[in-house]
């Protein structure tokens, strides 16, 4: 390959992966996007057992996915909330549910644009032109990672 070793260590790929590529982690972020904040709430609508969950959830806390609010004292409870690190993960959860939808079937969601009211699912799109943009009409090119990081 050129350019070097794609390595999980220097790939954005893989290091995304390390955070977010276990199943169990994104049905958190799935549940997160729709609005379920809390502990219970998670646990009862993905059937994640709680040891799993509480890692999954500090994992991403730890990592500035999630952020951790209070709002209960006695016990001590917490709701987790998207930050905008977190937020922008919605095209890459959006992309797998429309996989998911058109190629192993399932119920998806329909997404309504706020604005202007369609029902529509967002695509990838050239910046410069807007035309819709597939894997066959871009060409990948490896970018060198900044000094002092190992990308």
């Amino acid at each position: 390959m050129v350019g070097g070793d794609w390595t999980r260590d220097n790939c954005a790929v893989g290091n995304t992966l390390a955070v977010i590529g276990e199943r169990w982690t994104l049905l958190v972020l799935r549940e997160a996007f729709l609005g379920v904040r809390r502990f219970e709430q998670i646990q009862r609508h993905t059937g994640i057992a709680r040891n799993i969950l509480s890692d999954r959830l500090n994992t991403l806390v730890l990592h500035g996915i999630l952020r951790r609010e209070l709002y209960q004292e006695r016990p001590q409870r917490y709701e987790y909330r998207l930050t905008k690190k977190g937020l922008d993960l919605y095209p890459v959860l959006l992309t797998i549910m429309d996989w998911g939808s058109k190629h192993l079937g399932g119920r998806a969601i329909t997404l309504t644009h706020k604005s202007c009211g369609a029902t529509a699912m967002p695509q990838l799109a050239c910046p410069e032109c807007g035309e819709h943009v597939t894997a066959r009409d871009v060409r990948a090119v490896r970018e060198e990672a900044p000094l002092g990081r190992t990308a």
